[in-house]
């Protein structure tokens, strides 16, 4: 009988020592989705790039540059003082600006935003906008145009401006405060 459980132990001991084997995955589509959706969003700059190009072109009376930043402008009106500055963070910049479509309606006139005072990147305000104020000076008047994503992008402004909507927006800094 020993020797049975002994010849049993050690069969077990054995067999039971086998490597475990590793599981075969289940067959999953992943990245499908953000491959599509990034198909989707090429297509939709595609198509803003050609309305923004064709607006510009469109413009004989303005002559538009690209930023660095990924949006347009138009330099209307210039402060010839060297001694005015660029704003920088914690600056307060008081602006006015209105927001139109590229087909020229407006969607907000600069009396419905209202004049505006604006701590240099510590307030809320879109990024086109955020952007395009560190180029400007006190008493300059600038014309921008925002793709929909440097704009309200994706969900607009949930009001007035819709989804992937490129805007045009006149921007006029009327001064500039340094903060203390």
């Amino acid at each position: 009988m020993n020797k049975l459980i002994l010849l049993l132990f050690a069969f077990t001991c054995v067999f039971a020592c086998k490597s475990p084997e590793a599981r075969k995955p289940e067959t999953v589509k992943t990245g499908s989705f953000i491959e599509e959706s990034a198909i989707r969003n090429k297509k939709l700059y595609e198509a803003e790039e050609k309305a923004i190009e064709a607006y510009i072109t469109a413009q004989s009376t303005k002559e538009f540059k690209a930023s660095e930043f990924g949006f347009w402008f138009s330099q209307d009106s210039l402060v010839s003082v060297d001694n005015s500055k660029l704003p920088e963070f914690s600056d307060i910049v008081n602006f006015d600006y209105s927001i139109s479509a590229l087909n020229g309606q407006v969607i907000y006139s600069a009396s419905e935003l209202k004049n505006r005072n604006y701590a240099m990147d510590q307030e809320e305000l879109f990024t086109g906008l955020r952007e395009g104020l560190k180029l400007m000076k006190a008493g300059e008047t600038y014309t921008f145009i925002f793709p929909s994503q440097k704009a309200y992008g994706y969900y607009g402004d949930e009001n007035k401006i819709g989804r992937n909507t490129p805007i045009i927006s006149q921007v006029t800094v009327n001064s500039i405060t340094t903060k203390q």
